[in-house]
């Protein structure tokens, strides 16, 4: 028995190698089909608007395309690790291996610092260019894919309650005094019943004042006589503040883990619940490391006799384990996001419970 942590440093260079290519190998595969399936269902919506084209629809595969990434890297590294196991297995590497003295951890060894590298790149990656991918794809899906809003920091479709009323921002950018609205429908109530609607291109926060916004260029319709007319600059909200709209939807999926911090910071300063958002943040970095637990799943695919007949079943065990993480790690989250879970365990405890059943399988059937 050895007693270092890698094999030989021949044998870890290769089986890393080996590991890797086959991962991203799968990867550019999927991300391929499902970028495809996912244009081919999508560019209908993208043609339909007045002068989109070819560039529009590049646009759009561009913005996609890291949300993809990111979404199928664990299960690319899943099937990398059971592919190169499985071969391993079947040309009788492992058995030479074992032979050689080495543990089955030593074997997965070079397997898990390289998915710890994989994880590394994928936090980096989800925080730096799907987070913003993220909150531009669903703006420019906001505005029926049209002119792609050039403010930076923005949000969309955000409702606000204004005691009878009911105001809808299409596009919100800036925040505090700065807060700038776009696409503005208010709908005027009285006893529940629909009196008026107002719509206007923009609206800004009155920072002179001090409180209340002003609306410009509107448009009234009168629902009970079925008219409009123009009424271009007027006033509303004045009990509202900036942060009901900046804060009245918060998509944890598009912005920076540094981003997400300072809003989950305003939103308790402002007395909102935050265990959702909490549990989004505990996730952008435990969901990265799930790369990390793909080898010590799938390791039951490397030892046993390929010629037993049971390789197959023992693939189908370690793919099995794999996608019954991610089944867990959906439902925790679901649950952290309903309040029954909290955050850190909502983020933590699927990744902490399969690292120990990878762990128990891989001590008490090769160890």
């Amino acid at each position: 028995m050895q007693w270092q942590f890698f094999p030989s440093r021949t044998v870890a260079l290769y089986m890393g190698k080996l590991f890797l290519t086959r991962s991203f190998a799968v990867l550019a595969l999927l991300v391929l089909v499902l970028q495809t399936l996912d244009l081919l269902g999508e560019s209908g919506n993208v043609l339909a608007y007045k002068g989109n084209g070819d560039a529009q629809l590049w646009h759009y595969v561009m913005l996609r395309l890291p949300q993809i990434i990111a979404r199928f890297l664990p299960f690319a590294v899943l099937l990398g690790t059971l592919i190169t196991l499985a071969t391993l297995n079947q040309n009788s590497e492992v058995i030479a291996m074992k032979a050689a003295g080495l543990s089955a951890h030593q074997i997965l060894a070079p397997l898990i610092v390289v998915a710890i590298g994989i994880a590394g790149i994928s936090f980096v990656f989800n925080d730096r260019i799907v987070s913003p991918s993220t909150a531009a794809l669903d703006a420019w899906s906001g505005v029926d894919y049209g002119p792609i809003p050039t403010d930076s920091g923005i949000k969309t479709n955000a409702w606000v309650r204004d005691g009878n009323n009911l105001i809808n921002a299409g596009i919100i950018a800036g925040r505090a005094k700065a807060t700038q609205l776009r696409n503005i429908t208010i709908f005027n109530r009285i006893d529940n019943t629909l009196i008026s609607i107002i719509q206007a291109p923009r609206a800004h926060f009155d920072a002179q004042a001090g409180k209340g916004w002003v609306i410009e260029d509107a448009q009234q319709f009168d629902v009970t006589r079925g008219t409009g007319k123009p009424i271009g600059t007027i006033r509303f909200g004045p009990d509202i503040r900036p942060d009901q709209f900046t804060l009245a939807k918060v998509d944890a999926d598009g912005l920076t883990a540094n981003e997400l911090g300072a809003a989950i910071a305003d939103l308790k300063d402002a007395g909102r619940p935050t265990s959702a958002l909490e549990g989004s943040m505990w996730h952008k970095f435990s969901g990265p490391l799930s790369a990390v637990l793909m080898p010590l799943l799938g390791s039951v695919a490397a030892f046993g006799l390929a010629r037993s007949g049971k390789l197959f079943i023992r693939a189908v065990i370690g793919m099995a384990l794999g996608f019954t993480y991610f089944v867990a790690d959906n439902f925790a989250l679901a649950m952290g996001n309903l309040g029954a879970y909290p955050p850190f365990m909502a983020a933590w405890a699927p990744f902490l419970l399969f690292l120990l059943v990878g762990e128990t399988v891989l001590i008490r059937t090769e160890e």
